[in-house]
């Protein structure tokens, strides 16, 4: 798990997400999921041709269009602050396919001398909240359908995760959330100062069942404190 986000959670129904994020209309249908790991369909915002927010299933796991091997999708399900503007695999994404990957929390593991121990990590009002994401359509081969893949950008902890781990996802505060997705801004410099650690005094967090190790135990068990 060394740098990585690498699960998190989602279980806000569609009607509160729809009205957190201010989405218009939606069919998109996905169940809650409790311990999501790569390669599995996330719930991403986007703006559409319209400038409209919209939601969109999308495989976790990021594949620049023209990659050939989909294997590499593996190395790519988060992408560094510190890097992600000139990474060439992620460059131009930043520039024009930013979305919120959306959650309601994620986990990170801390060391001890037991072993590593699972966290949950969520906001103290129990909202729902977008991390930093770049999306990209992936096409497989010459006519086959495109797949909607992304990565979720990470920065270093803040106070409340630094025992814990020493980076963090980015999470993209209500307010910044338009700057965020909107294509026409390409300030780099602008963009960069969104992905900072989110606010410890924010946040909480507390240990959960070792059981969240392994990505097929999807139950609301995963989230509680031990």
């Amino acid at each position: 798990m060394a740098h990585m986000c690498g699960r998190f959670e989602r279980s806000s129904a569609i009607g509160i997400i729809i009205r957190d994020f201010r989405i218009n209309r939606t069919s998109v249908e996905i169940k809650p999921g409790y311990n999501i790991a790569p390669s599995q369909d996330v719930l991403i915002i986007r703006l559409d041709e319209e400038e409209k927010r919209q939601l969109e299933l999308c495989r976790w796991g990021f594949l620049p269009c023209w990659a050939k091997d989909p294997a590499m999708a593996y190395k790519m399900i988060n992408a560094r602050a510190e890097t992600v503007a000139t990474k060439p695999a992620f460059q131009s994404a930043f520039k024009r396919q930013r979305c919120l990957v959306v959650a309601d929390g994620f986990y990170e593991w801390q060391r001890q001398e037991q072993g590593k121990v699972p966290f949950y990590i969520h906001l103290k009002s129990g909202r729902p909240f977008g991390f930093a994401g770049l999306y990209s359509h992936w096409t497989p081969e010459k006519g086959a359908e495109s797949i909607c893949t992304c990565t979720i950008i990470t920065t270093e902890a803040n106070e409340l995760l630094e025992p814990i781990h020493n980076r963090m996802p980015v999470i993209i505060p209500r307010d910044s959330e338009d700057q965020w997705l909107d294509p026409r801004i390409e300030d780099e410099e602008r963009l960069l100062a969104l992905l900072k650690p989110y606010p410890s005094d924010e946040m909480a967090l507390h240990a959960v069942s070792l059981k969240v190790n392994r990505p097929e135990f999807n139950s609301p068990d995963a989230i509680k404190a031990i």
